[in-house]
Protein backbone atom coordinates (compact mmCIF):
# COMPACT_ATOMS: atom_id res chain seq x y z
CA UNK A 1 0.00 0.00 0.00
CA UNK A 2 1.01 3.50 -0.64
CA UNK A 3 1.19 6.12 1.67
CA UNK A 4 -0.59 9.39 1.56
CA UNK A 5 1.25 13.11 2.86
CA UNK A 6 -0.17 12.18 6.72
CA UNK A 7 1.25 8.79 6.74
CA UNK A 8 -2.28 6.54 5.98
CA UNK A 9 -1.96 3.97 3.56
CA UNK A 10 -3.69 4.04 0.16
CA UNK A 11 -5.43 1.99 -2.15
CA UNK A 12 -7.59 -0.92 -2.23
CA UNK A 13 -7.81 -5.12 -2.60
CA UNK A 14 -9.52 -6.54 -5.41
CA UNK A 15 -12.15 -9.19 -5.02
CA UNK A 16 -15.64 -9.47 -5.41
CA UNK A 17 -16.30 -7.92 -1.94
CA UNK A 18 -14.97 -4.86 -4.14
CA UNK A 19 -17.16 -2.29 -6.35
CA UNK A 20 -15.46 -0.09 -8.61
CA UNK A 21 -17.14 2.82 -10.79
CA UNK A 22 -15.70 3.35 -14.08
CA UNK A 23 -16.48 6.80 -16.14
CA UNK A 24 -16.11 6.81 -19.77
CA UNK A 25 -15.59 2.91 -18.71
CA UNK A 26 -16.77 2.00 -22.67
CA UNK A 27 -14.49 3.61 -24.26
CA UNK A 28 -11.22 2.62 -25.69
CA UNK A 29 -8.73 2.57 -22.92
CA UNK A 30 -12.25 1.65 -20.61
CA UNK A 31 -12.75 -1.50 -22.27
CA UNK A 32 -9.02 -2.93 -21.48
CA UNK A 33 -9.53 -1.35 -18.01
CA UNK A 34 -12.73 -3.40 -17.45
CA UNK A 35 -11.33 -6.73 -18.91
CA UNK A 36 -8.76 -6.30 -16.42
CA UNK A 37 -10.42 -5.89 -12.95
CA UNK A 38 -12.94 -8.86 -14.30
CA UNK A 39 -10.28 -11.22 -13.69
CA UNK A 40 -9.47 -10.12 -10.09
CA UNK A 41 -13.29 -10.84 -9.36
CA UNK A 42 -14.32 -6.97 -8.51
CA UNK A 43 -17.54 -5.49 -9.41
CA UNK A 44 -17.84 -2.73 -11.60
CA UNK A 45 -20.14 0.22 -12.36
CA UNK A 46 -19.73 1.60 -15.97
CA UNK A 47 -20.52 5.31 -16.01
CA UNK A 48 -21.42 6.88 -19.38
CA UNK A 49 -24.14 8.69 -21.44
CA UNK A 50 -25.63 6.08 -23.25
CA UNK A 51 -25.38 2.77 -21.17
CA UNK A 52 -27.31 1.16 -23.81
CA UNK A 53 -24.28 1.00 -26.15
CA UNK A 54 -22.16 -0.49 -22.98
CA UNK A 55 -23.33 -3.96 -23.07
CA UNK A 56 -20.55 -5.39 -25.29
CA UNK A 57 -18.49 -5.07 -21.85
CA UNK A 58 -20.55 -7.78 -19.88
CA UNK A 59 -19.70 -10.40 -21.48
CA UNK A 60 -15.71 -9.80 -20.20
CA UNK A 61 -16.96 -10.77 -16.51
CA UNK A 62 -19.67 -12.90 -14.73
CA UNK A 63 -23.28 -12.89 -14.68
CA UNK A 64 -24.01 -9.39 -12.43
CA UNK A 65 -20.47 -8.57 -12.07
CA UNK A 66 -20.77 -5.02 -14.69
CA UNK A 67 -23.11 -2.82 -14.76
CA UNK A 68 -24.27 -0.22 -16.96
CA UNK A 69 -25.60 2.65 -15.67
CA UNK A 70 -26.06 6.35 -16.86
CA UNK A 71 -24.22 9.66 -16.14
CA UNK A 72 -22.78 12.57 -17.77
CA UNK A 73 -19.98 14.40 -16.36
CA UNK A 74 -21.30 17.95 -17.50
CA UNK A 75 -24.36 17.02 -14.85
CA UNK A 76 -22.69 16.51 -11.28
CA UNK A 77 -26.10 15.61 -10.07
CA UNK A 78 -26.06 12.43 -12.85
CA UNK A 79 -22.48 11.35 -11.05
CA UNK A 80 -23.62 10.91 -7.43
CA UNK A 81 -25.70 7.69 -7.73
CA UNK A 82 -22.98 5.65 -9.79
CA UNK A 83 -20.21 6.58 -7.06
CA UNK A 84 -22.42 5.44 -4.16
CA UNK A 85 -20.66 2.62 -2.43
CA UNK A 86 -17.61 2.34 -4.56
CA UNK A 87 -14.21 1.37 -3.00
CA UNK A 88 -12.73 3.55 -6.22
CA UNK A 89 -13.55 5.51 -8.68
CA UNK A 90 -11.96 5.81 -12.18
CA UNK A 91 -12.17 8.88 -14.30
CA UNK A 92 -11.28 8.08 -18.05
CA UNK A 93 -13.80 10.48 -19.48
CA UNK A 94 -11.76 12.37 -22.52
CA UNK A 95 -12.80 13.64 -25.92
CA UNK A 96 -10.29 14.41 -29.13
CA UNK A 97 -12.28 16.84 -30.60
CA UNK A 98 -15.05 18.95 -29.09
CA UNK A 99 -18.58 18.60 -30.42
CA UNK A 100 -21.57 20.76 -29.24
CA UNK A 101 -22.00 21.37 -25.72
CA UNK A 102 -18.84 18.49 -25.21
CA UNK A 103 -16.24 20.72 -25.27
CA UNK A 104 -12.68 20.49 -23.68
CA UNK A 105 -13.08 22.84 -21.00
CA UNK A 106 -16.94 21.05 -19.96
CA UNK A 107 -15.66 17.31 -20.32
CA UNK A 108 -12.14 17.23 -18.99
CA UNK A 109 -11.67 20.79 -17.11
CA UNK A 110 -14.92 21.03 -14.81
CA UNK A 111 -15.65 17.30 -16.01
CA UNK A 112 -13.01 16.05 -14.06
CA UNK A 113 -13.88 18.10 -10.94
CA UNK A 114 -17.45 16.79 -10.96
CA UNK A 115 -16.11 13.13 -10.74
CA UNK A 116 -13.29 14.09 -8.02
CA UNK A 117 -16.56 15.45 -6.27
CA UNK A 118 -18.38 12.46 -6.68
CA UNK A 119 -15.47 10.07 -5.71
CA UNK A 120 -14.89 12.34 -2.54
CA UNK A 121 -18.97 12.30 -1.73
CA UNK A 122 -19.26 8.84 -1.70
CA UNK A 123 -15.76 8.07 0.88
CA UNK A 124 -13.82 6.02 -2.19
CA UNK A 125 -10.74 4.98 -0.91
CA UNK A 126 -8.98 5.17 -4.37
CA UNK A 127 -8.98 7.76 -7.04
CA UNK A 128 -7.30 7.45 -10.92
CA UNK A 129 -7.63 10.23 -13.40
CA UNK A 130 -6.72 9.63 -16.67
CA UNK A 131 -5.08 12.78 -17.79
CA UNK A 132 -2.41 12.80 -21.11
CA UNK A 133 1.16 13.42 -21.08
CA UNK A 134 1.87 17.03 -22.70
CA UNK A 135 -0.89 18.40 -20.30
CA UNK A 136 0.31 21.92 -19.51
CA UNK A 137 -1.37 24.78 -18.35
CA UNK A 138 0.48 27.54 -21.14
CA UNK A 139 0.35 24.95 -23.84
CA UNK A 140 -0.61 26.62 -27.03
CA UNK A 141 -3.31 23.75 -27.71
CA UNK A 142 -6.67 23.89 -25.58
CA UNK A 143 -6.80 20.09 -25.49
CA UNK A 144 -3.47 20.39 -23.30
CA UNK A 145 -4.74 23.23 -20.98
CA UNK A 146 -8.11 21.54 -19.96
CA UNK A 147 -6.18 18.48 -19.13
CA UNK A 148 -3.99 20.28 -16.97
CA UNK A 149 -7.02 22.00 -15.34
CA UNK A 150 -8.33 18.73 -14.99
CA UNK A 151 -5.65 17.16 -12.99
CA UNK A 152 -5.82 20.34 -10.79
CA UNK A 153 -9.07 20.25 -10.17
CA UNK A 154 -8.88 16.44 -9.42
CA UNK A 155 -6.03 16.84 -7.12
CA UNK A 156 -7.59 19.45 -5.28
CA UNK A 157 -10.63 17.81 -4.34
CA UNK A 158 -9.45 14.58 -4.09
CA UNK A 159 -5.66 15.23 -2.51
CA UNK A 160 -4.95 11.46 -2.96
CA UNK A 161 -5.52 10.82 -6.64
CA UNK A 162 -3.62 9.36 -8.32
CA UNK A 163 -2.86 11.24 -12.02
CA UNK A 164 -1.99 8.77 -15.08
CA UNK A 165 -0.58 10.65 -18.31
CA UNK A 166 0.22 8.18 -21.29
CA UNK A 167 1.75 9.31 -24.36
CA UNK A 168 -0.14 8.21 -27.88
CA UNK A 169 -2.06 4.65 -26.51
CA UNK A 170 -1.92 2.13 -29.16
CA UNK A 171 -4.37 -1.34 -29.49
CA UNK A 172 -6.88 -2.45 -31.86
CA UNK A 173 -9.48 -0.31 -31.36
CA UNK A 174 -6.86 3.27 -31.26
CA UNK A 175 -7.35 5.91 -33.25
CA UNK A 176 -3.61 6.45 -34.33
CA UNK A 177 -2.48 3.72 -36.41
CA UNK A 178 -5.72 2.72 -37.46
CA UNK A 179 -6.37 6.25 -38.69
CA UNK A 180 -3.18 6.62 -40.27
CA UNK A 181 -3.76 2.95 -41.93
CA UNK A 182 -7.18 4.20 -43.35
CA UNK A 183 -5.68 7.33 -45.02
CA UNK A 184 -2.60 5.12 -46.90
CA UNK A 185 -5.85 3.06 -47.89
CA UNK A 186 -7.36 5.94 -49.52
CA UNK A 187 -4.79 8.85 -50.75
CA UNK A 188 -1.31 8.22 -52.68
CA UNK A 189 0.69 10.59 -50.14
CA UNK A 190 0.36 11.32 -46.43
CA UNK A 191 1.32 14.11 -44.75
CA UNK A 192 3.70 14.60 -42.30
CA UNK A 193 2.82 18.29 -40.15
CA UNK A 194 6.36 19.98 -39.05
CA UNK A 195 8.26 17.85 -40.79
CA UNK A 196 6.99 14.46 -39.30
CA UNK A 197 9.81 15.63 -36.55
CA UNK A 198 7.45 15.05 -33.78
CA UNK A 199 8.61 12.28 -30.84
CA UNK A 200 5.65 10.34 -29.61
CA UNK A 201 6.17 7.16 -26.99
CA UNK A 202 3.31 4.56 -27.92
CA UNK A 203 2.10 2.98 -25.00
CA UNK A 204 -0.16 0.16 -25.14
CA UNK A 205 -3.76 -0.17 -24.03
CA UNK A 206 -3.17 -3.41 -22.20
CA UNK A 207 -0.17 -1.67 -20.14
CA UNK A 208 -2.50 1.47 -19.56
CA UNK A 209 -4.84 -1.20 -17.85
CA UNK A 210 -1.85 -2.56 -16.01
CA UNK A 211 -0.79 1.01 -14.63
CA UNK A 212 -4.93 1.73 -13.41
CA UNK A 213 -4.56 -1.54 -11.75
CA UNK A 214 -1.30 -0.74 -9.80
CA UNK A 215 -2.46 2.59 -8.96
CA UNK A 216 -5.57 1.25 -7.43
CA UNK A 217 -3.75 -1.39 -5.29
CA UNK A 218 -1.43 1.04 -3.50
CA UNK A 219 1.47 0.72 -5.32
CA UNK A 220 1.49 4.13 -6.58
CA UNK A 221 2.00 7.18 -4.62
CA UNK A 222 -0.70 9.45 -3.33
CA UNK A 223 -1.46 12.65 -5.06
CA UNK A 224 1.64 11.77 -7.16
CA UNK A 225 1.18 11.77 -11.44
CA UNK A 226 2.75 9.22 -13.43
CA UNK A 227 4.01 9.29 -16.79
CA UNK A 228 2.97 6.09 -19.40
CA UNK A 229 5.19 5.80 -22.33
CA UNK A 230 6.12 2.57 -23.83
CA UNK A 231 9.78 0.86 -24.38
CA UNK A 232 9.96 3.09 -27.67
CA UNK A 233 10.32 6.77 -29.13
CA UNK A 234 9.11 7.10 -32.40
CA UNK A 235 8.98 10.61 -35.18
CA UNK A 236 5.58 10.62 -36.46
CA UNK A 237 7.81 10.06 -39.85
CA UNK A 238 8.98 6.54 -38.42
CA UNK A 239 5.09 5.95 -37.43
CA UNK A 240 4.33 6.91 -40.77
CA UNK A 241 6.81 4.67 -42.36
CA UNK A 242 5.93 1.84 -39.66
CA UNK A 243 2.21 1.82 -41.27
CA UNK A 244 3.12 1.73 -44.38
CA UNK A 245 5.73 -1.35 -43.86
CA UNK A 246 2.32 -3.09 -41.79
CA UNK A 247 -0.31 -2.65 -44.38
CA UNK A 248 2.03 -3.56 -47.75
CA UNK A 249 1.64 -0.18 -49.34
CA UNK A 250 4.12 2.16 -51.22
CA UNK A 251 3.18 6.02 -50.57
CA UNK A 252 4.56 9.60 -50.46
CA UNK A 253 5.27 11.11 -47.84
CA UNK A 254 4.83 15.04 -47.98
CA UNK A 255 6.31 17.13 -45.76
CA UNK A 256 3.85 19.77 -45.20
CA UNK A 257 4.85 23.07 -43.00
CA UNK A 258 3.16 23.91 -39.56
CA UNK A 259 1.63 26.73 -40.70
CA UNK A 260 0.14 25.20 -43.51
CA UNK A 261 -1.16 22.42 -41.55
CA UNK A 262 -2.61 25.04 -39.38
CA UNK A 263 -4.62 26.23 -41.94
CA UNK A 264 -5.82 23.18 -43.23
CA UNK A 265 -6.81 21.91 -40.07
CA UNK A 266 -8.85 25.12 -39.36
CA UNK A 267 -10.67 24.32 -42.40
CA UNK A 268 -11.01 21.02 -41.56
CA UNK A 269 -12.38 21.70 -38.18
CA UNK A 270 -15.79 22.91 -39.49
CA UNK A 271 -16.57 19.23 -40.74
CA UNK A 272 -19.03 17.11 -39.00
CA UNK A 273 -15.97 14.44 -38.12
CA UNK A 274 -13.01 16.26 -39.27
CA UNK A 275 -9.72 14.58 -39.93
CA UNK A 276 -7.64 17.28 -38.63
CA UNK A 277 -8.01 20.31 -36.10
CA UNK A 278 -6.08 23.63 -35.57
CA UNK A 279 -5.60 22.38 -32.18
CA UNK A 280 -4.25 18.69 -33.01
CA UNK A 281 -1.64 20.59 -34.94
CA UNK A 282 -1.36 22.76 -32.13
CA UNK A 283 -0.33 19.79 -29.93
CA UNK A 284 2.01 18.11 -32.74
CA UNK A 285 4.35 21.34 -31.90
CA UNK A 286 5.77 19.87 -28.76
CA UNK A 287 7.00 15.82 -28.34
CA UNK A 288 5.13 13.48 -26.53
CA UNK A 289 7.35 11.73 -24.36
CA UNK A 290 7.80 10.55 -20.85
CA UNK A 291 9.96 13.21 -19.15
CA UNK A 292 13.36 13.35 -17.81
CA UNK A 293 12.25 14.52 -14.34
CA UNK A 294 9.69 11.23 -14.38
CA UNK A 295 12.47 9.07 -15.18
CA UNK A 296 14.34 10.62 -12.52
CA UNK A 297 11.78 10.04 -10.03
CA UNK A 298 10.53 6.36 -10.95
CA UNK A 299 6.99 8.45 -11.87
CA UNK A 300 6.45 5.77 -14.81
CA UNK A 301 5.35 1.98 -15.85
CA UNK A 302 8.39 0.66 -14.52
CA UNK A 303 7.86 2.87 -11.64
CA UNK A 304 4.35 0.82 -10.97
CA UNK A 305 5.97 -2.68 -11.46
CA UNK A 306 5.49 -2.97 -14.82
CA UNK A 307 8.79 -3.83 -16.50
CA UNK A 308 8.29 -4.97 -19.45
CA UNK A 309 6.04 -2.64 -21.96
CA UNK A 310 4.76 -3.99 -25.13
CA UNK A 311 6.13 -2.81 -28.02
CA UNK A 312 4.57 -1.49 -31.22
CA UNK A 313 6.22 -4.16 -33.23
CA UNK A 314 4.66 -6.91 -31.06
CA UNK A 315 0.85 -5.63 -31.67
CA UNK A 316 0.40 -3.12 -34.11
CA UNK A 317 0.82 -5.37 -37.68
CA UNK A 318 -1.60 -7.67 -36.81
CA UNK A 319 -4.38 -5.13 -36.25
CA UNK A 320 -3.42 -3.23 -39.43
CA UNK A 321 -3.72 -6.52 -41.88
CA UNK A 322 -7.69 -5.30 -42.51
CA UNK A 323 -5.75 -2.48 -44.59
CA UNK A 324 -3.47 -4.37 -46.79
CA UNK A 325 -4.30 -5.06 -50.20
CA UNK A 326 -5.12 -8.38 -49.28
CA UNK A 327 -5.91 -8.14 -46.07
CA UNK A 328 -5.32 -11.24 -43.99
CA UNK A 329 -4.19 -13.18 -47.20
CA UNK A 330 -1.35 -10.89 -47.71
CA UNK A 331 2.01 -12.66 -48.13
CA UNK A 332 2.95 -9.67 -45.20
CA UNK A 333 6.82 -10.54 -43.64
CA UNK A 334 8.09 -8.33 -40.75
Amino acid sequence: MASDHAGRTVGISLSNATLITIYGGSGFIGRHVVRALAKTGARMRIAVRRPELAGFLQPLGGVGQITAVQANVRFPDSLLAPAKGADAVINLVGILCPSGKQTFKAVQDEGARHVAEAARAAGASAFVHMSAIGAEANSPSVYARSKAAGEAAAKEVFPNAVILRPSVVFGPEDEFFNRFAALAQLSPALPLIGGGKTKFQPVFCGDVAKAVMASLTGKAKAGVVFELGGPEILTMREVMERVLAYTMRKRWLVPLPFFLAKLQGAVLQLLPNPPLTLDQVRLLERDNVVSDAAKRDGRTLEGLGIGEPVAVEAIVPDYLEQYRPKGQFSDYQP
